[in-house]
């Protein structure tokens, strides 16, 4: 009889009890003490055809079990045993039909195993007909709970496991077959249905004891059958929802894997519990079998051809021919990379299971790592980091998603919200991955520099992934989560798109918590080289998957995080604060794209049009809040005012606007206004259209709506897409579509109003279309013409941030209001009185010194008296708030826009000369308030100068003798930093030098103002030429200078801009001289002058000239104002080639007069070599290769006229400006020439003809003297053989020598300047040289210090041309640069505004006029086609010149390059 040899004593090891079992004394049949005999005498056997009957059969055994459970293990008489044994042996009762027999039977077995131990009385063969019985019937009878016979099974496996007689199992022959029969049914019964038909579950003690049963058959049996193990390993594998079979051979229990899909538990499923117990307590033995199985899998499918795991393989192979390394044989198929899939997965559940089994699986997966193959390498590495993560065969859970819209934020109650917990989703890892195989880990690491994009696309995942889970909730130390946080930032920045894409992915599937607490340590979006400052720089990826999911992802991020900053958490604030503004920015790209996905992200991330989600209810026709409601601790909420809410969110996000960002986000209103306006015109259109059908009559109609289309398709990111789309819907002719756009655009409709028309508008274009593209074109344009930001519904909630600064939200509140005065004073209209009242209580009456934030509400005020005057209050207390805030309010500024106010109402007169009076009268300076009324006077010279021209006498002395004749006070500084209003002295003279300007403007409708004029010219450009020096006794601190240099300078442009009736006053001499504004030693007073000219030029208000001075930047030091000028004149450039317009072009011939006037001018080689540049940079800024030709035609047309600047008498200063003059047009030939050859363009000879501006220009004496300067060669030969390298330089970018040497390495001597506005200037003696070739090295410019003789720094600077990609990123498409002084802009919206307001617009936009060039088309001979330039038609003769009487130095103006560019927009007249 078998018997468990190997462990002779385990039954009776196993059966103790707690008490000492005292040895039965039994009296059976004669009396006496022994072994205890079995007195159970009925027969269990019968003959065939005399069937014991199944109840009696089932006493029987009922009786025998009772008897044999009632003897003790060591006391039974195995001679009475021994017979009994056989009968229930029998195949009668082990094959018996009846359940129940079969239950009782076997629960006899087992107790004969446990009498009998160790040695069953049973033969080999008995015994495995026993247990195949336990197997097939009593083990899988155990899944149901409710069996009448349960406890009898439950009997049979807790003999089995606590005798121990499980072991006889591994004692047989050929036991793999029953032994995987065994490991399938108790699999079958854990992994199959959970329930009962009674719904009554199985019983833990169930999974505890079939979990010891196989416990001790893997202990017992020396080799596992494989099909145990893939049972095993099965259990794994349903961890993974993707797949719901079996591994290997004995995939016995696939039919009832159907609910396991349903595995969301919070503990792990029985069946998964047993495997991975067995595992753990078997490590040693499991883990030689599951290395078994991974090399099957692994080793011989992955390394399948040799070489694919070592490196060594591919250093032989380097020698090999092509023929050799085509033979080497191929990867793996399509069938076994899935298993080989399917082997990884696994992986990764069993190190979050049973770690310790993979001791020698991990360094298979790391030998991958090295393979050649690259579906094998990103496998592994996958694979791997996973493992590190602790992330199982199901991955991770669905990350929550970021609301934007919810209110409350998820930012401030995600921390009250219970953690949802899912076994089989949540990562966990045992121990640490990188403590227990360190040298896996840095394999993994270094996969960072993998040669595939797909791999470090799929490391960039694992990495993150590591990061969130913190290595499986292992924790990482910081030293190693801050090596990983820098490699996940690298890889944002990873030249391949998709690495980025992958990284920004990455970083999206973080929870809201982790980007703060994990992702926030390496820095927030301020802090350059963080996550979230390299994710913001992807905003303007040139790839549109990555931009637009970056856009996405930030918008969202920022909208959740928006409540938080809110509630003044300052972590928050640092780390995210910047998004609106880098989102903003990224406008500045030149992409349709790119702008469409910023709008579409502030109107559904960062200010959503559903923004808060609460119901409201209307109240006073525009506030809107809830209702009052009862919460939960039946405490009372006060109603929700959720205009408020909406506008605290859009008050923080500009609060944190960067300047550049600021720009935009106005603009968008700016945009808004003229959108709606063209909106308007195209409904109109539509309307007329009538679905198609339209009268004769109106034939002009589809001409008008196509152009109108085509003007709205070209603002989208596919305008042939925009426009069918448009089209489809005037075809639909929903006249509700139409009426719902008009309460989207009209000033007067309510937050509320715009909202639901919104809604119904795309719930009514989803259901008359088929596609989603005509709603995707029309939500995107009526969004951006909708009353969403400035609405009506806004201003009370804006207005009490501003009275109240609650939040620190007052001075934006201000800001805000002021730019809605500007852009949209319609939605005052219902608010002015509030606005008006709120004045009132802030006036300086009775010594009390009004609010500073009062300037900003009286901007408002005053921005809206200028659009609707009759809506102005009238009474006497407000009229007299504001004669109190003209005389006493500060700061000045204060009191200018009390006297707009006043102004604009019905009794202008009496106000202005009462007004006048009171500042006038008595004035002192230094007095309490001069100040104030200093500004007043101001104010009044420039809106009601007729009605005080009787006191101007009176106002001028104020002016000049009063104030700036008047000596300085001891407390103005000597020395120290520009002070710009920070001084009384100086507030008092820049007011006075406005009073003087503004009284021109004032009268520059008048046809004769030379007397009036003349001494205000003469005085700003002395201060100008003089460096700011007001005084003839050179007093003015040196601080006070730059100042009013610039302010200066500032009148100037705004007197030139304001009037073409001043424009002559600013002579050509003057001209040049203010030009040098742009050079000067002061960032301030340079960056502001140049942006002020940017934003005139750009609202075209300039003559065409003053493009001049922004050519001067070739020098400018500060990185950021040349580049932002170059990008703007590429952009203007571009936008006036595409109108046909050559501004531009013949601005050429002013900036060659400019240079050849300019102080720094010297006929030496390297001045002239350093003038290079200037050329240089007007060229990378204009050139095209269509319009090269005309730029150089224009410099050679300017040798064939004199220099009209100095007067024609002054013959010696003629000559020497006309010899400058040749020079410099020689130089611009020969750098024209030079750069088309580096360009590889074409350099065509201009087929019209052009004319010269008549005011700096003068015709030749004769036709002599035209022909000797045409012939002569005025450069210097020596110039042509340095000249192909600076050029080269200049084109490419290279950089100039910083320190002060010349091109050679000598060091620059210094000479004193002699030149005209120019004092104590050192320039530098040029020595001669011998001559250099062509081969030495390319001679770099000069210092640009000593190029302006100004002595400020210089830096180094690169001129390389930028391609197309630079342009995309960098050129903007709309003009939103402008930095220029707030005077100066305030100046221009509250004085010239109001003419322009009298000469409004009609409602439907009209185009604006641009110079075009004509006649130059295709269809006919150039040559002999006359050409129209600029108005101007010249015809090519023999050396003779036909002009009409209209000449191109006209200061027509050029096309706008705004933020609502409308250069383009169709003819509405």
């Amino acid at each position: 009889m078998p018997g468990t040899r190997r462990r002779p004593n385990a039954a009776t090891e196993v059966v103790q009890e707690e008490e000492p079992v005292q040895e039965m004394q039994v009296d059976y049949e004669g009396g006496g003490t022994g072994q205890v005999k079995l007195r159970f005498k009925d027969s269990l056997s019968w003959k065939v055809g005399r069937a014991i009957p199944v109840a009696e059969l089932l006493v029987r055994l009922e009786k025998l079990l009772k008897e044999l459970e009632s003897i003790e293990q060591d006391a039974a008489d195995r001679e009475t045993l021994t017979p009994v044994a056989d009968e229930l042996a029998h195949a009668h009762l082990l094959g018996h039909k009846d359940r129940g027999v079969r239950a009782y039977t076997a629960c006899c077995l087992v107790e004969m195993f446990r009498l009998c131990a160790p040695d069953a009385p049973y033969t080999e063969k008995q015994l495995k007909d026993i247990f195949t019985v336990i197997a097939s019937s009593i083990i899988p009878a155990l899944a149901d709970p409710s069996d009448p016979y349960n406890s009898q099974h439950l009997h049979v496996l807790i003999s089995l496991v606590t005798v121990k007689s499980i072991v006889l199992v591994a004692d047989l022959n050929a036991s793999n077959q029953l032994i995987t029969q065994i490991f399938t049914a108790c699999f079958d019964v854990l992994s199959g249905s959970s329930k009962a038909s009674s719904g009554e579950e199985i019983g833990k003690n169930v999974e505890y004891h079939m979990t010891g049963l196989l416990e001790t058959i893997v202990d017992e049996a020396q080799v596992l059958p494989d099909q145990v193990v893939d049972i095993m390993l099965a259990q794994f594998l349903r961890a993974d929802p993707r797949t719901m079979l079996g591994m290997g051979k004995g995939k016995k229990n696939e039919a009832t894997d159907s609910n396991q899909s349903t595995l969301l538990l919070k503990q792990a499923p029985p069946a998964y519990n047993m495997a991975k117990n067995i595992c753990n307590t078997h490590a040693d033995k499991m883990g030689r079998h599951v290395g078994q199985y991974f090399s099957s899998v692994i080793m011989s499918l992955s390394g399948a051809t040799d070489g694919l795991f070592s490196s060594k393989s591919r250093g032989k192979n380097k020698g090999k021919d092509a023929d050799e390394e085509d033979a080497l044989p191929p990867g793996p198929s399509e069938d076994d990379l899935k298993e080989l899939q399917k082997a990884h997965r696994l992986a990764r559940e069993l190190w979050r299971a049973t770690p310790d089994v993979l001791q020698n699986i991990v360094p298979q997966i790391e030998a991958e790592l090295g393979t050649e193959n690259e579906e094998i390498r990103l496998l592994a590495t996958e694979t791997m980091g996973d493992m590190a993560a602790g992330i199982g065969a199901a991955g991770l859970p669905p990350p929550a998603p970021l609301d934007p819209v919810a209110y409350p934020s998820q930012s401030v109650r995600l921390s009250n919200r219970p953690a949802e917990f899912n076994f089989l989703t949540t990562p966990n890892s045992p121990r640490a991955f990188n403590a227990a195989h360190s040298s896996s880990y840095q394999s993994l690491l270094s996969r960072r520099l993998d040669k595939s994009p797909r791999i470090r696309a799929v490391w960039t995942l694992a990495i993150g992934r590591i990061i969130m889970t913190s290595a499986g909730n292992v924790g990482l130390d910081e030293e190693d989560e801050a090596t990983l946080l820098k490699a996940l930032a690298d890889m944002l920045c990873d030249s391949d798109d998709k690495v980025r894409l992958a990284a920004v992915e990455t970083i999206s599937s973080f929870p809201y918590q982790d980007i703060v607490n994990k992702l926030g340590k390496a820095g927030g979006v301020a802090d350059q080289g963080s996550i979230l400052y390299n994710l913001t720089d992807r905003l303007k990826d040139p790839k549109q998957p990555v931009h637009t999911q970056a856009m996405a992802f930030l918008g969202k991020v920022w909208g959740v995080a928006s409540g938080a900053i809110a509630e003044g958490d300052e972590r928050t604030h640092t780390l995210f604060a910047q998004i609106p503004s880098k989102i903003l920015e990224a406008f500045y790209v030149n992409n349709l794209g790119l702008h469409s996905l910023i709008d579409n992200t502030f109107f559904e991330s960062l200010i959503p049009l559903r923004y808060p989600p609460v119901k409201a209810k209307q109240a006073n026709g525009t506030s809107q809040k809830t209702k009052t409601q009862i919460n939960g601790d039946g405490e009372v909420e006060e109603p929700l005012d959720v205009d408020k809410i909406r506008v605290e969110r859009l008050l923080l996000l500009v609060k944190d606007l960067e300047d550049k960002a600021k720009k935009v986000f106005f603009a968008f209103q700016t945009r808004q206004g003229r959108n709606a306006t063209y909106m308007t015109a195209l409904l109109k259109r539509f309307e007329e259209f009538n679905g198609g059908v339209v009268d004769k009559q109106q034939k002009d109609v589809k001409k008008q709506m196509n152009d109108l289309i085509t003007y709205h398709a070209k603002m989208l990111p596919d305008p042939t897409k925009a426009a069918e789309d448009l089209h489809k819907f005037a075809k639909m002719h929903d006249r509700r579509c139409y009426a719902l756009i008009r309460f989207c655009i009209a000033p007067e409709s309510d937050y509320r109003k715009v909202q639901n028309a919104i809604k119904e508008l795309t719930k009514r274009i989803e259901e008359a279309t088929s596609g989603a593209s005509v709603l995707e074109t029309i939500r995107l344009l009526v969004l951006r013409a909708s009353i969403i930001f400035y609405n009506i519904s806004h201003v009370p909630a804006i207005m009490d941030f501003a009275r109240t600064d609650e939040k620190g939200l007052g001075a934006t509140a201000h800001e805000v209001l002021k730019d809605i005065s500007t852009k949209n004073p319609a939605v005052f209209k219902t608010h002015v009185k509030d606005l008006c009242r709120g004045l009132e209580e802030q006036a300086p009456f009775k010594g009390r010194e009004n609010d500073h934030g009062a300037v900003d509400t009286l901007k408002a005020c005053a921005g809206f008296a200028r659009k609707f005057p009759q809506e102005i209050p009238s009474e006497r207390k407000f009229l007299q708030s504001m004669v109190a805030f003209a005389t006493q309010g500060m700061p000045p500024k204060t009191a200018k826009h009390a006297v707009s106010v006043l102004m604009s109402g019905p009794k202008k007169e009496m106000h202005a000369k009462d007004l006048l009076k009171k500042c006038t009268e008595n004035f002192e300076y230094g007095s309490d308030h001069f100040l104030s009324k200093l500004a007043s006077i101001s104010q009044l010279m420039l809106l009601a100068s007729n009605e005080v021209a009787d006191n101007a006498d009176e106002v001028i002395d104020i002016a000049i003798n009063k104030v700036l004749l008047k000596s300085y006070s001891e407390e103005a500084a000597d020395d120290g930093e520009l002070l710009d209003g920070q001084n009384e002295d100086l507030e008092a003279k820049s007011w006075a030098l406005k009073i003087l300007t503004n009284r021109i403007r004032g009268l520059s409708a008048q046809p004769d103002l030379r007397e009036v004029a003349a001494p205000v010219y003469n005085t700003l450009n002395k201060l100008v030429q003089n460096h700011g020096e007001v005084s003839k006794n050179q007093v003015t601190p040196k601080p006070h200078k730059p100042a009013l240099r610039l302010l200066a300078a500032q009148l100037l442009v705004k007197l030139s801009a304001s009037s073409r009736n001043l424009n002559h006053f600013l002579t050509p001499s003057s001209f040049n001289a203010l030009a040098t504004v742009a050079q000067d030693e002061n960032s301030h007073v340079r960056s502001s002058f140049v942006n002020m000219l940017m934003k005139y030029l750009g609202s075209n208000r300039l003559s065409s000239r003053f493009y001049v001075p922004i050519f001067l930047l070739a020098f400018e030091p500060q990185e950021e104002l040349r580049t932002a000028a170059q990008t703007w004149l590429r952009a203007r450039s571009a936008s006036l080639q595409r109108s046909k317009d050559i501004t531009m072009e013949m601005v050429f011939f002013r900036v060659l007069s400019c240079l050849a006037w300019h102080p720094d001018f010297a006929n030496t080689e390297d001045d002239l070599l350093t003038f290079v540049y200037y050329i240089i940079f007007y060229l990378l800024a204009v050139a095209t290769s269509e319009n090269l030709p005309l730029i150089f035609h224009v410099a050679q047309r300017v040798k064939g006229a004199q220099d009209g600047i100095p007067k024609a008498s002054d013959t010696e200063r003629v000559a020497e400006a006309n010899e400058r003059l040749y020079i410099v047009s020689d130089l611009a030939q020969a750098v024209i020439r030079q750069f088309a050859e580096e360009k590889g363009w074409s350099l065509q000879a201009w087929p019209g003809r052009i004319s010269f501006p008549a005011d700096i220009f003068a015709p030749m004496p004769g036709h002599e003297r035209a022909q000797e300067v045409a012939t002569k060669q005025y450069l210097m030969e020596e110039i042509g053989e340095r000249l192909e390298n600076v050029v080269r330089a200049g084109v490419r970018g290279k950089k100039r020598k910083s320190d002060n040497r010349d091109a050679d390495g000598r060091k620059k001597k210094i000479k004193t300047g002699k030149r005209v506005a120019s004092e104590n200037i050192v320039r530098p003696i040029k020595t001669p040289r011998k001559r250099r070739s062509a081969a030495e090295s390319e001679t770099p410019a000069p210092e640009s210090s000593e190029r302006r003789k100004s002595g400020r720094a210089a830096g180094k600077k690169s001129y390389v041309e930028r391609d197309d990609s630079e342009d995309d990123r960098d050129m903007e498409k709309w003009d939103v640069t402008d930095d220029a002084a707030k005077e100066i802009e305030e100046d221009e919206q509250e004085g010239a505004e109001d003419a322009e307001m009298r000469d409004a617009k009609s409602e439907e936009p009209e185009p604006r006029p641009t110079k075009k060039l004509k006649g130059n088309g295709s269809k006919a001979k150039r040559k002999a086609q006359p050409a129209s330039v600029n108005g101007r038609v010249t015809r090519s003769g023999r050396g003779k010149q036909e002009e009409d009487a209209i000449p191109i130095s006209s200061d027509k103006e050029s096309g706008d390059e705004e933020i609502s560019d409308l250069s383009d927009a169709p003819d509405e007249s």
